[in-house]
Order: structure tokens, then sequence, then C-alpha cells
């Protein structure tokens, strides 16, 4: 595994295992097989309704809770409200703290929101805070407007958007940039394509390995989620190897500068 380092000092899994739209019926199963296989970094969010699963599976294993790096994200917006979904996700997963939370989505009171996280930070609840889908300027507001920095911005990122200026703009402020939707959701036809397809022969990969190794190697956490066991082992199977220049030109020459997930309109390329 490889490690970035937060801007507090924090380090975190380059890679870690996705639990967007995995049933809670299920959770549980899949957080213990990806554990089982050497996952330490697990996201999570509020309107999941999988933190208690996540964290059932966290605590039921018999590895040391310091080697854990559990993201949740708020579903609230405002001050009072999101001190109390902090509580109630610690709550609801029966961990003592959490070691990033993260505004899901800019809200209508995104200081006082952020504010809420800052002071379960400094109460040691959480490890970290962030934001995920903020643009520049969303960020730049709530930087100029915070006591603390945010240390990650959690935002879609794959090859046809490889978000190279907010990447800038998140490596300028010191901020981690994190992928959502690294491998686009099964919404794009990106592993299948012939570029990639080609490295990835040569390396003796899937495609799929080598987009998340490029991404880590561009220094973006990625969180692929999968509930095929095969495939949650194999994206954790990408630190054996390492992409060349050459090869990472010809995968950023593949971005096409878009979403795969209809993002609203303030928030497409030329906003970032």
């Amino acid at each position: 595994m490889d490690y970035f380092e937060l801007n507090n000092g924090v380090k975190v899994p380059a890679l870690g295992f996705g639990t967007y739209q995995i049933p809670a019926s299920i959770t549980e199963k899949n957080v213990a097989n990806a554990i089982s296989l050497g996952y330490r970094s697990i996201d999570t969010a509020q309107n999941y309704g999988n933190e208690a699963e996540v964290g059932a599976a966290v605590n039921s294993s018999e590895i040391s809770r310091d080697q854990f790096f559990i993201t949740s994200k708020t579903q609230t917006s405002g001050y009072r409200s999101t001190l109390r979904g902090i509580d109630e996700s610690l709550s609801e997963s029966k961990l003592d703290y959490l070691d990033l939370m993260i505004i899901h989505w800019p809200t209508i009171d995104n200081s006082g929101t952020f504010k809420a996280l800052e002071k379960a930070y400094k109460a040691g609840k959480l490890r970290a805070i962030g934001v995920s889908n903020f643009n520049s300027s969303k960020l730049q507001n709530l930087i100029d407007n915070s006591e603390i920095k945010p240390m990650v911005d959690q935002i879609e990122t794959h090859i046809y958007w490889q978000q190279k200026k907010m990447h800038e703009f998140l490596k300028e402020n010191g901020i981690l940039h994190e992928s959502w939707a690294p491998l686009g959701e099964g919404m794009s036809p990106v592993l299948n394509d012939p570029g990639l397809i080609q490295i990835a022969s040569k390396h003796n990969k899937s495609t799929a390995q080598i987009i998340l190794r490029f991404q880590t190697q561009q220094n973006i956490m990625v969180i692929p989620k999968s509930t095929n066991p095969r495939h949650i082992a194999d994206n954790l199977n990408i630190f054996d190897f390492k992409l060349s220049d050459d090869e990472i030109k010809i995968i950023q020459d593949l971005d096409q500068g878009h979403s795969e997930i209809n993002w609203p309109a303030s928030m497409v390329q030329e906003a970032y």
C-alpha cells in the first residue's frame, strides 16, 4: 500500500474500499472481505445507510482500530444539525472516532456545517475533516471563512474527467484530491478503451488496475467500489508496478473533460 499525508500530518492509504450503493444487508460481509484482503481505508456516508454495517465489520475484525482509516460524509446543513449528525454517525457505527468526515455536497450553510466539523475535530471525534463535490470557488470561499483548512476534497475523477484544473488548485492549497467513481461508475466505456487495453497487456494487469494505478501515481486517493470478490482483490493489487512517463502521457491524453454522472450545471468543468 502507498500512503498520502494530509495537511495535518495524518497518513491515509492511497486506495480504499467504497460502499456507495452497497445495500446494508450485504455491506458487513463485503467490508469484512475487503479487510481480510488488506483494505484499511473504508468509505461510507450518512445517506448510504450502511454506517452501522461498516462499523460492525471494523469492530469484529482482529485488527487494531488505529490501523483503519474510516471516512463518512455529512447529510446535513448548518452547525447544530451537523454536530448531531456526527454524533449519530459515531453511534451508528459504534466507533469512538472517525478518521475523516467530509461535507457530502455544498449546502445552504457551508460555513456553519464546516464549523461543526472543526469543533468535532478539536474534540477528537474526527482525525481529519474535508469536503466533497466542492469546486474551486466554493472551496476557496470555505477556506477564506474557516479556521482550519479542509484536508480532502472528494470529487468525481476518472480517465474521461481527470479534473486537471481542480487537481492543481488542490495541490496549491495542500488539500488531498480524492476520487469517487475512479472507474467511471460503470457508466463509461473506459474499461474497454484500446489505449488502456494495450498498456494493461504490457503490465499483465486489467484496465481497471491501470486506471487506479494512474490515479494513485498522480497523488489522487481512490475508493473503488465492488461486490465482486475477484474485483475487490484485483483493485488492491496495483502497487507492484509503475506506469512509465510515456504511459502516463497516453492516459492523460484520453481526458474528455466531462462528467459521467450528470453534475449540476454550476459544477461542470468550466467551474473547475
